[in-house]
């Protein structure tokens, strides 16, 4: 309660207020420099996300093959490869949610 008298009178005086100060960033003192002067862990970001672009890409052509063979089949008959390429799937998907979670 004082402090909320406290910080209304500070507002009506017109006391300048500190905002909160967001954490500086600190560079990484693991952070290694390459022959070229660029971060390894910049470019190690770097080659991840491009890779991620490329295993989504496959995800979508694997989602859309099993879509169109699940179409195709029937209800009752169990396909294995149906199964193989829904495996194929989540192991790509844990992948990419992998090496995102990574850094």
């Amino acid at each position: 309660m004082r402090l909320v008298v406290i910080m209304l009178l500070a507002i009506a005086i017109g006391a300048p207020q500190r905002a909160p100060r967001a954490p500086e960033a600190e560079p990484d003192k693991n952070d290694m420099r390459l022959p070229s002067g660029k971060s390894q862990r910049q470019e190690i970001l770097k080659a991840d996300h491009e890779k991620s672009k490329t295993d989504a890409a496959e995800l979508v052509t694997l989602a859309e093959e099993l879509q169109q063979e699940l179409e195709k089949s029937e209800h009752q008959i169990l396909n294995v490869r149906l199964v193989k390429k829904a495996e194929d799937i989540e192991k790509l998907a844990r992948r990419i949610k992998d090496r995102m979670r990574r850094y």
